[in-house]
């Protein structure tokens, strides 16, 4: 659920941005893939290059879901944005034991 919420942010923050400044969508793709890539939770991904607690992580991971659901409604039409808006609904469901397991003290165990 997270990744296809967050290939819709991938998708229509930058075409949502395009309408205003080119610079400013390629700025927002490289925020929204960039700062995940680069900052981290350790244990949550294999590869980490910036370790970050796990708070940043969840911070990150609500940036992408606000921008899907904000700029579907903008760009897309009405059928698309409700079921963006359900998409990333459930993506909150089903990421909260993660997001528990993010800011606990014990990440020994998943």
């Amino acid at each position: 659920m997270r990744f296809a919420s967050e290939l819709v942010a991938w998708v229509a923050t930058p075409w949502a941005l395009s309408e205003y400044s080119w610079v400013l969508a390629v700025l927002a793709l490289v925020a929204l893939i960039g700062l995940p890539t680069v900052f981290s939770t350790p244990g949550d991904k294999a590869q980490v290059i910036v370790p970050v607690p796990g708070v940043v992580t969840i911070l990150l991971v609500v940036l992408q879901l606000v921008a899907a659901v904000i700029s579907a409604w903008l760009v897309w039409p009405v059928l698309a944005a409700v079921l963006v808006s359900l998409l990333v609904s459930t993506t909150l469901v089903t990421e909260r034991r993660r997001w528990q397991w993010l800011v606990s003290r014990d990440r020994r165990t998943a």
